[in-house]
């Protein structure tokens, strides 16, 4: 059989990778131009940017030098007064005895001499209300309530002062010694609000209290007259 030479073969497609290869030349080309399109854009952006900003630097620099000078700084000075001069006293004028001569006629005979006196108003002191030396100082107050005694406080003297009972129970116990209390004696001598200070058991202190408002005494003085004073009292209980 006789070969169809009018009709040649169709061709081979072009391999797959040479067809990818072209596609990433192209890629390349366009992102390599987008590259140097920014790179432009941002060269220009910063040349404008640089431009207004020395073209408005003056502008600033006039402007903040303005506003400081438009700052003023106000002092304020502190007001001082003189103080007023001291008025000078005016000085007294003593009109002293004065001679004054007569114009002579005679010039051979002696000149006789007039005083001139200055007459001084009397003062009319009455002599009761005239006052020599110091006065008396007034009279010291009484105190309201009771006082300590001493200084010009006199203590008052004990009159009357019963003793107090043992109790049976305390003088089994063999219970010996002191109960001390404080209290108040009134100007007629009496002894009220009694506190014990120290006391003892077994009765001993109920039995020193009962005897205690029961003692009298003349009554303690300030300056000769009775005040009421604070005074602290002692018991002794002693076995014999």
């Amino acid at each position: 059989m006789a070969a169809n030479t009018k009709n040649p073969p169709p061709a081979a497609p072009a391999p797959r990778h040479d067809l990818g290869q072209g596609n990433f030349a192209i890629f390349a080309a366009e992102d390599e131009q987008d590259q140097k399109k920014l790179k432009w854009a941002i060269g220009i952006a910063v040349i404008l940017h640089v431009v207004l900003f020395l073209i408005h630097l003056p502008e600033m620099v006039q402007g903040d030098l303005g506003k400081a000078e438009k700052q003023k700084v106000y002092v304020v000075q502190q007001v001082r007064f003189r103080p007023p001069p001291p008025q000078q006293e005016q000085q007294k004028i003593e009109v002293r005895k004065k001679k004054v001569p007569i114009p002579d006629p005679t010039p051979d005979e002696p000149e006789p001499i007039r005083v001139v006196e200055e007459v001084q108003p009397e003062l009319d002191i009455p002599v009761d209300d005239a006052v020599f030396g110091i006065p008396d100082a007034p009279p010291a107050a009484e105190p309201s309530g009771p006082i300590q005694v001493g200084g010009d406080v006199k203590a008052p003297e004990r009159i009357v002062a019963p003793q107090p009972q043992y109790t049976e129970i305390a003088r089994k116990a063999r219970i010996q010694g002191v109960v001390i209390v404080q209290a108040i004696i009134d100007k007629d001598g009496n002894v009220t609000n009694v506190k014990v200070l120290k006391g003892l058991p077994m009765g001993l202190e109920e039995a020193a209290v009962n005897a205690i408002k029961q003692w009298k005494f003349r009554p303690a003085t300030l300056n000769g007259k009775p005040v009421v004073v604070y005074y602290n009292l002692t018991v002794n209980f002693k076995l014999q």
